[in-house]
């Protein structure tokens, strides 16, 4: 044999190697970002668990009416507008009342900012805010315990994931 043909087969066979090495590398890459999607979609699922037990709370004050429904509105739907994944609830076509609701008090000041607007304003508000909450009150607390039912199946099914976190 020539040292050209030596040379020849001795590169094939190298490139051949380093084939086999990117190939195998790939395997890996793409096995870690299956890992890693896995993960992330566990992370999703507890910290929407999370989420949904904090709603079932307001929930059960809503339902009891410990708290204004003007104020459990708010809250439910500014704790599950963070809800990621598949959990997602669109507030808007699955519970009108309270997105009615939600509507008519989300610019309304509240707190400290409450205090600083003149009071014919804040009775002018408080009465709209009054007035809405009566005339949806009952509508409110059946879409309350609708959500209740819906996040209690959703919690249910997410609570006993584990994030397995393993090195490739």
């Amino acid at each position: 044999m020539s040292a050209s043909v030596v040379l020849v087969v001795i590169s094939s066979l190298i490139i051949a190697a380093l084939a086999v090495y990117a190939v195998s590398l790939l395997m890996k890459l793409k096995k870690q970002e299956a890992i890693q999607q896995r993960n992330q979609n566990i992370a999703i699922a507890k910290r929407n668990v999370n989420i949904f037990e904090n709603v079932n709370a307001l929930c059960l004050a809503g339902i009891q009416e410990q708290c204004d429904f003007s104020e459990i509105t708010i809250r439910v739907y500014c704790i599950l507008d963070y809800v990621q994944g598949d959990d997602r609830i669109d507030f808007a076509v699955e519970f009108p009342a309270m997105q009615e609701l939600y509507d008519t008090v989300k610019d309304m000041p509240r707190g400290d900012a409450r205090k600083e607007i003149i009071k014919k304003q804040r009775m002018a508000m408080d009465l709209a805010r009054v007035k809405a909450e009566s005339r949806l009150q009952n509508a409110i607390k059946l879409e309350l315990q609708q959500l209740q039912q819906r996040i209690s199946c959703l919690d249910a099914g997410n609570k006993s994931s584990a994030i397995d976190v393993k090195m490739i």
